[in-house]
């Protein structure tokens, strides 16, 4: 599996009173708020990619509308969506070109109790996984997160920055 982070145990706790409490996440980044920082990967006017705050695979992003939509199936026409999933996929195909990726999941999670603005999340499995710890054992940070630096995290983040063409 190569060289990978540790992980350490993940508050859920803590983390749903922070996001069933506290402001929208992504908003709260996109407005500055230095407590909702996260490793920018990729911006335009309206979307926003970052590294996550709580990765549970090195890699992993998110990626969002800037203004504060909740359902991609009822908040977007198809042809903004098709737009917002062409990003997505210049994003995941960046993060491929950037670490070994074995499987690149992508998923939109988050509900009105916590998480609600409209995010994507692109989780790339790493070669070498044993089957009983990918696919939802492997993004669930329940299972741990991983320990990485805020220098790292920067790095990473420049580096898949570097591959994308949009």
């Amino acid at each position: 599996m190569g060289d990978l982070p540790a992980k350490a145990t993940f508050d859920f706790e803590q983390y749903a009173r922070r996001v069933s409490g506290g402001p929208c996440f992504v908003c709260a980044f996109v407005a500055g708020n230095p407590d909702y920082r996260h490793h920018l990967v990729y911006e335009t006017d309206d979307t926003i990619a970052f590294l996550a705050r709580y990765p549970t695979l090195l890699g992993y992003c998110l990626v969002a509308p800037k203004r504060h939509l909740e359902s991609w199936v009822h908040d977007m026409e198809q042809p903004e969506f098709l737009r917002f999933q062409g990003i997505v996929h210049e994003v995941a195909r960046a993060i491929v070109a950037t670490l070994p990726t074995e499987r690149m999941y992508s998923m939109s999670l988050g509900s009105r109790q916590g998480n609600a603005h409209l995010h994507w999340h692109l989780a790339p499995l790493p070669p070498g996984v044993p089957y009983h710890h990918q696919q939802f054992h492997a993004v669930m940070a329940e299972n741990g997160v991983l320990v990485v630096d805020d220098n790292s995290q920067a790095a990473l983040a420049r580096e898949i920055r570097s591959h994308i063409q949009v």
